[in-house]
């Protein structure tokens, strides 16, 4: 999994990445919110640790932008501050953190909640997936909606983007 870390003390980003890489994971170090912010747009990470308190770009801001910004794939972010405390928690949380750390963070962790993002953006992925399937007849090839009405492959697809059809014949459909 692609992990993007934003963190402006240079030991901690350190270490937090040689532990991160340790687990198997891609790394991608920024120092500061501006920096994670343009890498994220770049990249699209499943997931981002930020420290809270950064210069320029703070924690809190960089995790709204990523829950403002508009992508199909969901990025489950990490809060990791020295603040304590249920109103930072709750503030974190309110921002559209997933998790909320203080420092120092411990390996394992680190570890477990690792292994919490993977399985909530697997789950996540799945859905999405499944949301993406059409109940087609095998037969007519006409599509059931939410409703349970039946349609035409065109008029659906047509209703549903913006897309228009212009009927022609394969190559293998020409020669039978």
């Amino acid at each position: 999994m692609k992990v993007l870390i934003a963190e402006d003390d240079p030991v901690s980003r350190y270490v937090l990445a040689a532990r991160i890489r340790k687990m198997g994971h891609e790394v991608l170090v920024t120092e500061n919110g501006v920096e994670a912010w343009n890498v994220y747009k770049q990249e699209h990470p499943r997931l981002v640790i930020t420290d809270w308190m950064m210069p320029e770009v703070n924690g809190l801001e960089l995790t709204r932008r990523i829950r403002g910004a508009d992508s199909n794939l969901y990025t489950y972010v990490i809060l990791l501050t020295a603040l304590s405390g249920r109103s930072h928690f709750l503030e974190g949380m309110e921002a559209g953190a997933d998790d909320f750390v203080t420092k120092p963070l411990e390996v394992d962790g680190l570890h477990i909640r690792l292994r919490v993002a993977e399985r909530i953006l697997s789950l996540q992925h799945e859905r999405q997936q499944l949301e993406g399937l059409l109940p087609i007849c095998s037969y007519c090839k006409r599509i059931r909606d939410e409703g349970d009405h039946w349609h035409s492959l065109e008029g659906y697809v047509g209703e549903k983007t913006d897309a228009s059809f212009s009927p022609t014949l394969c190559p293998d459909c020409q020669t039978t």
